[in-house]
């Protein structure tokens, strides 16, 4: 049995470790605010691009762009957004097992996050790049990440680029998604070829080259809120990490101090018992 100076010193140990995932939890909920905002101030501005692409990609042979070429996939190149740290409960882990279904023998990875570098690099798949991207991205520290992937896909070393991220759906759900980044899918425009809207717009000089000028600009664009809604997803699953944490030291505290308090009173009724002892022993 435990003495009290031992459970005092656990109890005090465990009040540190709450005030510490308190704090966390606090700073988790701040930034998780602000990337949400982020990415819903973004949504409009994305629509209204995938509509002007859509209306673009309607008039012209979607041949006259390597970034809308479409062929067999022999050989797949995939980006993941993970996290640089841990304590975000099961974030990374339902990421990882996504990832793992993607068949490595014919498939390169970026990794943007030390926690997907470590998992590449423990089941061996063939890691061609790592960014480094900071805790809250702007939108030029994607540029890199974008020209890569496009130059890899317009010179023909990789047939189709895929981006694996947390998508936020709320506080509580986060869930891993595998989407098609090159070439660029229709369903991802949100409007068809056929109900792209002609007569409607006037494009200037011509359209093939607002098409070749909107292309990079949209593959950066469609990068950065994957990337917002990873961040959002990461703040959001430490918050809730952290707040189950303090919760389950709150709950360890209350037991253990209730146990401090029964050895307490069991010392000091044994102590009573034996000066009574004592007493009627000395008459």
């Amino acid at each position: 049995m435990p003495s009290t100076l031992d459970l005092r010193r656990r109890i005090k140990s465990v009040k540190n470790t709450s005030q510490i995932t308190k704090a966390m939890q606090m700073v988790a909920a701040a930034k998780m605010r602000k990337a949400q905002a982020a990415a819903v101030a973004g949504r409009p501005y994305a629509e209204m691009l995938a509509r002007v692409l859509a209306a673009v990609k309607g008039r012209v042979d979607p041949t006259s762009s390597r970034l809308l070429a479409v062929r067999p996939v022999k050989k797949e190149l995939v980006v993941i957004f993970s996290t640089d740290k841990g304590l975000c409960g099961a974030l990374n882990s339902n990421l990882f097992r996504e990832l793992s279904k993607v068949d490595k023998a014919n498939s390169e990875f970026v990794a943007s996050g030390k926690k997907a570098v470590q998992f590449l690099a423990r089941t061996k798949r063939n890691l061609i790049a790592d960014f480094e991207l900071t805790d809250s991205p702007h939108f030029s520290e994607v540029h890199p990440i974008a020209r890569f992937v496009s130059d890899k896909f317009t010179t023909g070393e990789t047939d189709q680029v895929r981006i694996l991220f947390p998508r936020f759906v709320n506080t509580l759900n986060q869930e891993p998604v595998l989407r098609t980044l090159l070439p660029i899918p229709v369903e991802e425009l949100g409007i068809t070829g056929e109900q792209a809207p002609e007569g409607e717009a006037l494009f200037e000089p011509d359209v093939h080259s607002v098409l070749h000028a909107i292309l990079p600009h949209y593959i950066g664009f469609a990068l950065y809120q994957m990337l917002l809604n990873a961040r959002a997803s990461e703040h959001s699953a430490r918050m809730v990490a952290m707040k189950n944490a303090t919760d389950n030291a709150n709950q360890l505290i209350k037991d253990l101090t209730l146990h401090y308090n029964k050895i307490r009173q069991e010392n000091i009724t044994t102590e009573i018992l034996e000066i009574t002892t004592a007493q009627l022993a000395v008459g």
